[in-house]
């Protein structure tokens, strides 16, 4: 147990370490080529960010456990939005711009929703024998994430921050974003590990592990970049982080998770799944709440909260 403890606590100095390289990286890198800390925050941030989840559901989805693939995700995109969101909003309120209410908020909630409606098809509709996702229903979450790829980086040029002139060598900036990722990526790898090790040593199952520990440890990475990034003042890369990870998680992790091997949404309540949609309107809520168009800090405090109630429901729920 102390070799795993000590493991536990050297992934996270990792993942910090990674978090602090990639912002910086990647906040260079969008100064000088002319593209939004918003837009890098969506894609090369929160796909890069997302690396911990794609490796724990992919390796699942191949093994066939298809309650740790989905509880992952599932656990991920909520912790990402109440925990992360949360702290990231108490170390300095985060400004949400027009873009984000018109297309990034709303896209975030849609692709929530069409994840419910594809994995419970069978308990809504009356689609098929039990709830799942398919192969070909993982092959339109594929190709909708190409899309969505595709026009992120054509409208990153026209939503231009103003900024001031960079002087990190584009070399530089880029080892730093391949430094950062892969220190993140091993550091999470660690965490999660250990965490899983010393869960199971307590005799947890493995939805409870996937949802909660697993949830939380593969979204460390998001955690530290959120947290970085605000206290360096670059609320749009947080933000861009955490709606980036969770349209990847859905769209990538569990389209490509189906086409491994379809997924069984059996296990996964309609609770946990609700508390997701819920986590994803807060996030529009809060922006137009008293047309301030911002998440503060009062709402940090009501995201962490309802996050620790969520975790506690499932504790007494074990």
């Amino acid at each position: 147990m102390l070799i795993q403890i000590i493991i536990l606590i050297a992934g996270l100095i990792l993942i910090l370490m990674g978090a602090n390289w990639l912002v910086d990286g990647s906040s260079s890198i969008a100064r000088r080529f002319g593209i939004s800390e918003f837009v890098i925050g969506l894609t090369i941030v929160g796909i890069g960010t997302s690396a911990p989840e794609m490796v724990v559901s992919f390796l699942s989805s191949f093994q066939g456990k298809s309650d740790m693939a989905v509880g992952n995700i599932v656990g991920s995109n909520i912790f990402n939005t109440l925990m992360i969101l949360g702290a990231t909003a108490l170390v300095a309120p985060v400004a949400i711009t027009k873009s984000n209410l018109k297309k990034d908020i709303p896209l975030n909630i849609a692709v929530t929703v069409l994840l419910i409606l594809l994995g419970k098809s069978a308990s809504l509709f009356g689609l098929g024998a039990t709830d799942s996702l398919s192969r070909a229903e993982g092959g339109i979450l594929l190709l909708i994430f190409a899309i969505y790829l595709w026009n992120s980086f054509r409208s990153g040029r026209e939503e231009t921050d103003e900024g001031v002139k960079d002087e990190t060598k584009p070399l530089l900036a880029t080892l730093m974003i391949v430094g950062g990722l892969a220190a993140l990526i091993f550091g999470g790898r660690l965490f999660v590990n250990s965490a899983t090790q010393i869960a199971l040593i307590a005799g947890l199952s493995e939805k409870f592990i996937a949802i909660t520990i697993m949830a939380a440890g593969t979204s460390m990475p998001e955690l530290a970049t959120c947290v970085v990034a605000a206290y360096k003042g670059q609320g749009q890369l947080a933000l861009g982080n955490i709606l980036g990870s969770n349209i990847s998680n859905i769209l990538l992790i569990l389209g490509g998770s189906a086409l491994i091997h379809p997924l069984s949404f059996n296990s996964i309540s309609d609770m946990d799944l609700g508390i997701m949609t819920v986590s994803a309107i807060l996030i529009l809520l809060s922006a137009i709440s008293f047309k301030k168009k911002k998440l503060d800090r009062i709402e940090g405090v009501i995201f962490i909260g309802l996050q620790i109630a969520y975790m506690a429901y499932l504790i007494i729920s074990i």
